[in-house]
């Protein structure tokens, strides 16, 4: 898709969007996998493209890492190593699914 970016006018918003002050614009973006909570995508203007995470899954991780803190806190090593093998095993998922879009569409990956 080419991207597009223009103010986003309330007419176009759906019941369930959430307006912020003018700083929301509408663009259109290159989408390089299915939709889902790990979109791969591409802004306009950006090389390369990146990972869009939902906010739920992006709190989800947030809590996963503080529980490998709280771990450590309390000495549980094992406990600790386990959760971040976990939230390590997620994140090479997210990997491979990024490095996998790109080689799909013959870019290079940017590191």
């Amino acid at each position: 898709m080419l991207a597009q970016v223009h103010p986003c006018p309330s007419s176009l918003m759906s019941d369930g969007d959430v307006r912020l002050d003018g700083a929301m614009k509408r663009v259109e973006a290159e989408l390089f996998t299915d939709g889902g909570n790990d979109a791969v995508v591409r802004l306009p203007d950006r090389r390369f493209p990146g990972v869009l995470i939902q906010g739920d899954s992006l709190h989800i991780l947030r809590s996963d890492l503080a529980e490998v803190m709280e771990a450590c806190e309390r000495g549980e090593l094992a406990e600790a190593r386990e959760s971040a093998r976990l939230v390590m095993a997620g994140l090479d998922a997210l990997l491979t699914r990024y490095a996998s879009a790109l080689e799909e569409h013959g870019i290079p990956r940017p590191y």
